[in-house]
């Protein structure tokens, strides 16, 4: 992998509330639990089967723990149902795409509030 290639973490099947934490696990061992690199990794929600508010938190702290290792997360392939269920929430800027506004890799800003 190249070193400016962001890492990323898959996603997948229906996100139970029990899972988060797994996840959460998951994501740390996968940015080596330091805070030293400071770049961004990528969380691919393509394989959610089912959007649901449990894949919305599991979301907001997978944020969460990429920011307290000094990371910044995107979110990569977000289906619209989980779209508009982090919209319905208020954590609509939690499904910010690789690279930005502009999702070059599958995803779509469309229903983000605030962009073009």
């Amino acid at each position: 992998m190249d070193a400016t290639e962001p890492k990323v973490l898959l996603v997948v099947g229906l996100i139970e509330p029990a899972a988060v934490p797994r996840l959460c696990e998951e994501l740390g061992e996968l940015l080596g639990g330091s805070t030293a690199d400071g770049g961004e990794v990528v969380c691919d929600v393509g394989g959610v089967t089912r959007p649901n508010l449990a894949a919305v938190d599991a979301l907001a702290r997978l944020h969460l723990t990429a920011r307290r290792l000094g990371h910044r997360m995107a979110v990569r392939n977000a289906h619209p149902g989980l779209r508009a269920l982090a919209e319905l929430v208020g954590l609509a800027g939690l499904l910010t795409p690789p690279g930005g506004p502009e999702d070059r890799t599958g995803g779509t800003s469309a229903s983000r509030p605030g962009t073009t």
